[in-house]
């Protein structure tokens, strides 16, 4: 990384454009800067606290494990026990486990779990708790996939047929003050195709404590994500005759914003074009030029006028308002995206705090919460225009793009073109291409799945296909 993208990548950190000379005067990169730790940072003439301040802003990067030490972690996995804590049945769960048992019905836990809760309390016999089991293992039964069927196909039919029925809408309001969130068909692809940054990116931020309760203590927080530039909250003029520029803070906005006058002018000393220049006089704030040049005048209009005073990078806008689902709890609508400092904020509720961005939650929370994000934006996409489809059709697409610990898309750059099949692969996409270098390269096609068998014209390995009878006649008799 150059020594100017690194500059640009520690201003965006909220570090200090001084402490961030200082730094690049020894380092070239944020993983030098990270390895180097804190005490070596002091050691360059930063203070303790400028150094803590600047690692927990990069992030500490750990160092290579050495080989001595990675078989101590070894073998102290080994030693490790297997810890399972059972699930503690209620006692219409208990029942109905034992009366499964009993009569040799097995089903998931959590079919009972839920039947359970379904009896709680519920004045029942013992003839309507077996019935009840054995129906469910029953529908159990009835819904399970049979051997050699295509689920995949299945599961690309199911929703790739109520696809086509979707409208081309893409924006639309969720009920909150000029949000807008892509949905329908083009939000559907955004999905599958495992886009970095969605078209709308979008987060719901459930509250806690009072600021789930009390509107002002929900708007504090609502101003603590919002991010707040200087043009927001004050406007610009550029006096030629003196060459300087006088703010003037608008009040209002201030006070809407929770900013105070002493916040622009911390934030305004730590650009490096009007360092040193900022003074606050008669509730204006001025920044003077240090030399008579229009040139320089325009330069610092442009490094002031962009400057970040408050809020989460990213987070263009937020909004407040009642969720009568929720309880009339109060809830934060974003528009833009950035999980990570999101859940930093105080009082925002960190297990119920939920974005449209499934990279996102991948990176911040982890794979197997991205592979519940991308159920729930499947499901929730098809659902709001009116379609229904089997869960579990979701679940395999989200399983297939998350099964190897990050998430892959559904297409040439993703899943379908890692297929072994050269067949598969030129019927996706860039036919010409694979064939071309599977010929450069010797490639076989074993003709394994569905699409290369029907592109050749035989069965295909499912169903009756995945049978061979031969039948030999019995001889003449003599």
């Amino acid at each position: 990384m150059a020594k100017k993208d690194t500059m640009n990548a520690l201003l965006k950190r909220d570090i200090d454009e001084a402490v961030a000379e200082k730094l690049l005067e020894k380092y070239s990169t944020l993983g030098a800067i990270a390895a180097a730790g804190a005490e070596e940072l002091v050691s360059i003439g930063l203070t303790e606290e400028e150094a803590s301040s600047v690692i927990s802003k990069i992030g500490k990067r750990a160092a290579p494990v050495k080989v001595e030490k990675a078989k101590k972690v070894e073998e102290t996995v080994e030693q490790m026990e297997l810890v399972h804590v059972p699930y503690e049945l209620s006692e219409e769960g208990k029942k109905l486990k034992a009366i499964a048992e009993r009569r040799g019905i097995k089903v998931p836990l959590k079919i009972i779990v839920d039947i359970a809760k379904r009896l709680n309390k519920a004045d029942v016999g013992d003839e309507v708790y077996e019935k009840l089991i054995t129906v469910a293992a029953r529908m159990y039964g009835g819904h399970r996939m049979d051997p050699n069927e295509s689920a995949g196909i299945m599961a690309a039919q199911s929703i790739g047929e109520p696809g086509t029925q979707m409208t081309m809408r893409t924006f639309h309001y969720a009920g909150v003050a000029e949000i807008n969130v892509t949905l329908g068909l083009p939000r559907l692809i955004a999905i599958v195709d495992a886009r970095r940054i969605p078209s709308t990116p979008m987060m719901t931020g459930r509250l806690i404590g009072m600021a789930a309760e009390d509107e002002n203590i929900a708007r504090l927080v609502s101003s603590e994500i919002e991010m707040t530039n200087l043009l927001d909250i004050a406007s610009i003029e550029t006096d030629i005759t003196n060459m300087r520029l006088i703010i003037r803070p608008d009040a209002r906005k201030m006070d809407a914003r929770g900013v105070k006058a002493d916040d622009i002018v911390e934030r305004l000393n730590k650009v490096k074009a009007a360092r040193g220049q900022v003074e606050f006089r008669d509730n204006d704030i001025i920044v003077a030029s240090d030399e008579p040049s229009y040139k320089k005048l325009q330069t610092v209009y442009d490094a002031v006028k962009g400057v970040k005073i408050k809020g989460i990078d990213g987070i263009i806008r937020a909004v407040i308002r009642k969720d009568e689902k929720a309880g009339n709890k109060w809830v934060i609508y974003t528009e833009g995206s950035n999980l990570r400092e999101v859940l930093k904020i105080a009082g925002v509720d960190q297990n119920r705090t939920m974005t449209n961005s499934i990279l996102e939650v991948a990176d911040v929370l982890g794979i197997e919460a991205a592979r519940n994000s991308i159920i729930r934006e499947a499901h929730n996409t098809l659902s709001e225009q009116g379609l229904s489809v089997d869960i579990r059709h979701i679940m395999l697409v989200a399983d297939l793009m998350t099964n190897d610990g990050y998430v892959k898309a559904i297409g040439r750059h993703g899943i379908s073109g890692r297929k072994s099949s050269v067949l598969a692969r030129a019927a996706f996409e860039i036919t010409a291409a694979h064939l071309l270098h599977a010929a450069m390269v010797g490639e076989v096609d074993h003709l394994d799945g569905v699409a290369e068998n029907i592109i050749v014209g035989q069965p295909v390995t499912l169903g009756t296909g995945a049978v061979n009878l031969i039948y030999t006649p019995r001889g003449k008799k003599q």
